[in-house]
């Protein structure tokens, strides 16, 4: 039986990818004393990698396929086949920033003021190549975490991630700069790649994960109404496309179901009780394919 060896990333994203492919269908079991978890898919065999290594082992054969960030590809600079773009991470569905931050107080202003100066970040690769394309020299220094609280001792400047900014704010650093967006991404080994039966596993995979991400955030609305009043509800009703309007047994009235962002149901209800909508009823979604 053919295996495809799948890479997930183990740290921040661990618990958001996990939930991720339960919503996509697959069940997937951790256990905090191994590394490699268990899948309800007997032609799949996963294995917990950081984020940071994912690309390297990927691109070498080690991994068929994986999920990592668009920067940490960059970082390491990998040869690999991009299966698709995942809106999702650790606390939001929003990219994350590689920024280049200093203290609140700091004489440094721009880019142009680092000649000379001390980096610490986590990408030395990324901050190497934007200081060179901006004509700058500097020492960068690799960070092995707790990066936001080295300036100004230890370093005159940093590159960090951040996804809201908070943890910035929160160490009194300004952003100056803003190096790189980065999302998650689902990558494949080239030479995997080229196999049909696993490219074919990984673009299903592919197509489920991105089914559940776009679910996020929407739900389903279903209710009957009177076909006298339909043109007035489905102008209120920001659909995908359009609902699907079924007629009932009972004459002049049909059921109407839609997909809507779970931030307007509360209002589109109100909206439709009052305009006479019965049996209305929202539930929730695992998958949504266009």
């Amino acid at each position: 039986m053919s295996i495809l060896k799948l890479g997930l990333p183990k740290g921040s994203l661990q618990d958001a990818t996990v939930n991720l492919f339960k919503k996509a269908g697959y069940s997937i079991s951790v256990s905090s004393r191994s590394y490699y978890p268990t899948i309800d898919d007997a032609e799949i065999s996963c294995m917990l990698i950081r984020a940071q290594e994912m690309a390297r082992y990927v691109q070498d054969g080690v991994l068929d396929a994986g999920i990592t960030g668009a920067d940490w590809v960059a970082e390491n600079r990998a040869n690999v086949t991009e299966i698709t773009e995942l809106m999702y991470s650790k606390a939001t569905n929003k990219p994350v920033r590689w920024v280049l931050a200093v203290p609140a107080d700091s004489n440094i202003k721009s880019v142009k003021d680092l000649q000379g100066k001390r980096i610490a970040t986590e990408v030395v690769n990324l901050t190497t190549d934007y200081l060179k394309k901006h004509g700058v020299t500097a020492k960068v220094e690799f960070s092995w975490g707790a990066t936001e609280v080295k300036p100004p001792q230890l370093a005159d400047a940093i590159v960090e991630i951040t996804e809201t900014g908070s943890s910035i704010r929160a160490n009194n650093l300004i952003i100056i700069d803003e190096l790189m967006v980065s999302t998650t991404r689902l990558i494949m080994n080239n030479e995997a790649y080229n196999d049909p039966w696993k490219r074919k596993k990984i673009e299903t995979i592919s197509m489920l994960m991105n089914a559940a991400v776009e679910s996020e955030n929407k739900v389903g609305l279903m209710c009957n109404v009177e076909e006298k009043n339909l043109d007035i509800i489905i102008s209120a009703l920001p659909a995908m496309k359009s609902p699907t309007i079924n007629k009932l047994a009972e004459s002049g009235w049909c059921a109407l179901n839609t997909v809507i962002n779970e931030s307007d149901a509360r209002n589109i209800i109100i909206h439709l009780k009052e305009c006479g909508a019965t049996g209305i009823v929202e539930y929730p979604l695992n998958k949504v394919i266009p």
